[in-house]
């Protein structure tokens, strides 16, 4: 992998497994209701790894407390 392809490769693994984890939490939401406020309540526990100046545990919180709020608004089609 080229310094250039790094990039571009990287956000569409992350878009990818995005959507893939979505489409995971409709599916078991669907099947086992409660999974949805389980994974909420776990956001206290959920911190950014980073050691330097970018590390923002509350921002890390805000894009998993998003991710469920769409999965909830969502649900399975």
């Amino acid at each position: 992998m080229t310094d250039t392809n790094a990039l571009p490769q990287a956000r569409q693994r992350e878009i990818a497994t995005e959507h893939l984890l979505f489409k995971l939490m409709e599916y078991v939401e669907d099947r086992h209701p409660g999974l949805l406020d389980f994974m909420e309540r776990s956001l206290d526990h959920l911190g950014d790894p980073a050691t330097d100046g970018t590390k923002d545990d509350q921002a890390v919180r805000q894009v998993a407390s998003r991710m469920i709020a769409g999965a909830r608004k969502q649900g399975v089609s």
